[in-house]
């Protein structure tokens, strides 16, 4: 059943993806996407599929994989349905790096900014409170204990975004709350190979901790009376939620609801707890759903785009609440 449910998914995602490069404000046929991308030409049918939509497209696909696997690490780590792969602050260190460079650079001297500066903010910051939450997990060993300073560096990371907001002229928080909704698009093909080779460094560090996974969904006492290293396993899950997390924030801003609903869905279409079957149906249906959100928030033969975290969210609360009335609780 794994098989098939895998397999569905797949040609639904390339279809998905088919159709999320054909649509848009002019609709280009599938033949002429084609037939553009084998034979390169100069024409503007060749530079909207090859520069502007088929790179949305596929960090789509990237975003929308890398987003539902580190929310399933972080339900197993914490087991803890509520748990995203924000809740250790990542997203929240990012909007901090990017906050202090849209609304603070100009006490820090810095003229202008460019798409170039807003991810290495968003990165930095990422990777500073990846640094704090590695820190920490050598001090504490209780794994509630490390959700709850996650928790906490978020919301110091909140309020800190919130005084920067309160002294900020309405053009520099305009631009951060843009960057907030976030985007798919403008990016460059270079900048898909950063993504792709962190998501493939991300699924090799993966692999090590594949037998752990399952154990750790019983307590961390019955997963050290195995004999599997909990102190290892867990920076290896942080490490991976940090790095996809982290990455994905940086390219397209916070992404809400992915993470958080579609392990769920994932479990209620192949009702298993084994981490072998259930992260290739995770990453295959993540990946699916927000090329679908991308497609909605193009609005196929208008002029307006919508942001695609505005998308997740509209369609993502009523599904997470629709899950919870019919499994009337969420357990793994």
């Amino acid at each position: 059943m794994r098989n098939t449910v895998f397999i569905v998914l797949c040609i639904a995602l390339v279809l998905a993806i088919v159709l999320d490069v054909c649509l848009g404000t002019v609709y280009i046929s599938p033949s002429e996407v084609f037939k553009a991308i084998l034979n390169p030409s100069e024409s503007t049918d060749h530079y909207i599929i090859t520069q502007l939509r088929l790179p949305r497209a596929l960090m789509a696909v990237i975003a929308g994989a890398g987003l539902s696997l580190a929310g399933l690490l972080m339900q197993t780590l914490f087991r803890n349905p509520l748990a995203g792969p924000f809740v250790l602050g990542i997203s929240s260190g990012a909007g901090l790096g990017v906050a202090l460079l849209v609304m603070g650079g100009s006490l820090l001297g810095i003229a202008s900014i460019s798409g170039i500066g807003i991810v290495t903010a968003s990165m930095t910051g990422s990777v500073a409170v990846l640094v704090l939450i590695l820190l920490m997990s050598v001090r504490i060993k209780d794994t509630m204990g490390l959700l709850i300073v996650g928790l906490m560096v978020g919301s110091l990371s909140s309020a800190v975004v919130g005084i920067l907001a309160y002294f900020s002229s309405s053009q520099q928080l305009q631009r951060y709350v843009y960057w907030s909704l976030g985007s798919l698009g403008n990016l460059q093909w270079h900048e898909i190979g950063i993504m792709t080779a962190l998501f493939l460094i991300s699924i090799l560090l993966l692999i090590t901790i594949l037998k752990p996974l399952n154990a750790l969904l019983l307590g961390e006492s019955y997963a050290r009376s195995l004999g599997i290293n909990i102190k290892r396993t867990r920076w290896i899950i942080i490490a991976i939620t940090s790095i996809l997390a982290g990455s994905i924030t940086a390219y397209a801003g916070p992404i809400a609801f992915i993470g958080l609903a579609v392990p769920h869905l994932a479990r209620l279409i192949l009702p298993t707890v084994n981490h072998k079957q259930l992260i290739p149906v995770a990453l295959a249906l993540g990946a699916l759903l927000l090329v679908l959100c991308d497609i909605i928030a193009q609005l196929p033969f208008s002029n307006y785009m919508l942001p695609i975290n505005a998308v997740t969210s509209v369609l993502g609360a009523p599904v997470v609440i629709w899950l919870i009335l019919k499994k009337r609780n969420l357990h793994f």
